[in-house]
């Protein structure tokens, strides 16, 4: 059993249900549906990434920003626009990993749709006891 988590990156206010019929779309290309919608700690209070989250039926989990930056060497694609304006260079990817845990990887790389960016890691929680997402 894996944990898989999609990780968002957006501009404040611009997350649409378009949004959330790239997202879809993405998913199926990939022929994975996350668990969770995990986004960074300053978007946290977006009601457009809420509604996003209620649209997918995904529940959301907070990056705080000492682990997006943690992981910032582990994302495979930056952004110049996302580091000038969040000062992180890889958002969607880093919150995917940071939310996923030790020991998770890319399964989807940042894609960019309307208003929205994303990336999807899955890590695998078998036997893994104490840990979020085990069973």
């Amino acid at each position: 059993m894996g944990l898989s988590v999609v990780g968002i990156g957006a501009r404040r206010g611009v997350v649409g249900m378009d949004a959330a019929a790239f997202l879809r779309d993405v998913f199926a290309a990939h022929r994975i549906w996350p668990d969770v919608l995990a986004v960074p700690d300053f978007r946290a209070a977006d009601a457009g990434v809420r509604a996003l989250a209620e649209a997918l039926g995904l529940a959301v989990t907070v990056v705080a920003g000492d682990a997006l930056a943690a992981v910032q060497g582990q994302c495979p694609t930056r952004s110049a626009r996302a580091a000038a304006e969040t000062g992180f260079a890889s958002v969607a990817e880093g919150c995917a990993l940071a939310a996923a845990g030790h020991g998770a990887r890319l399964v989807v790389l940042r894609q960019t749709g309307p208003g929205v960016t994303c990336a999807v890691a899955l890590r695998d929680v078998a036997g893994r006891d104490g840990e979020w997402g085990t069973e």
